[in-house]
């Protein structure tokens, strides 16, 4: 695999005409390009990054191929009305678990306006939802809970709004953190649109990246502990 020289502008490019030519004649067309400039970089980066992920705590897995870290271009439309068939970003996982997608784990976003990151652990099932709140009656996990999302905040993660207008069945309001019964996935992430770093056409992004993903490793080894 090729070494990583950072994602050349070539990529930025190819995201934006997919954005605005979301066919599946435009793509075919233009596979060479997907190719080069979407799926070569992006496995490369995965690769470059493995090392150091596989040293956080809990170790996260980074898996250089299309449905390991690297989440396949096309969409599932079945139940979407929006039919566009390819997602023009380029999303990665790292995770500490079993699989990629059921717990917690670390995203990166590129798309044509920049990058996004974040962490988290989407749509709790029951058993872990029980446990999730089961765990904030603790004030000390409570409060370890507390300190990740700050932490998070403090490099642009934040939370989207409680998934609950109301607290559950059976809790007393707490005020400071009942606000935590009323989610039911937790998941912190840069929510004010796409920045462009100078360092995402270098090398220089292996370490931008696993510098946040350190950041974001309290909030992901509680998550993965529920």
């Amino acid at each position: 695999m090729s070494p990583f020289n950072g994602f050349p502008p070539e990529t930025f490019t190819f995201l934006a005409d997919l954005k605005a030519n979301n066919e599946r004649d435009w793509f075919e067309a233009n596979r060479d390009r997907y190719e080069a400039y979407w799926k070569a970089p992006a496995l490369a980066f995965i690769e470059a990054l493995r090392p150091g992920m596989a040293a956080m705590n809990p170790a996260l897995k980074a898996e250089a191929r299309l449905n390991g870290s690297l989440r396949r271009i096309n969409r599932d439309v079945r139940f979407s009305a929006d039919k566009s068939p390819y997602e023009p970003m380029l999303h990665l996982i790292f995770w500490p678990g079993e699989h990629p997608n059921r717990g917690a784990g670390v995203h990166f976003v590129l798309d044509a306006d920049g990058v996004g990151y974040g962490a988290g652990r989407w749509g709790f099932d029951a058993p872990v939802l029980a446990r999730y709140r089961d765990r904030l009656q603790d004030a000390a996990d409570r409060a370890a809970l507390l300190s990740a999302l700050e932490q998070a905040a403090g490099i642009g993660c934040h939370l989207d709004e409680p998934y609950l207008k109301k607290l559950p069945k059976g809790f007393d309001p707490a005020p400071g953190w009942d606000y935590l019964l009323r989610y039911k996935g937790i998941v912190a992430r840069t929510t004010e649109g796409r920045f462009m770093p100078g360092w995402i056409s270098t090398e220089q992004a292996v370490e931008e990246v696993l510098s946040r993903t350190r950041t974001l490793m309290p909030l992901v080894a509680w998550l993965h502990d529920i």
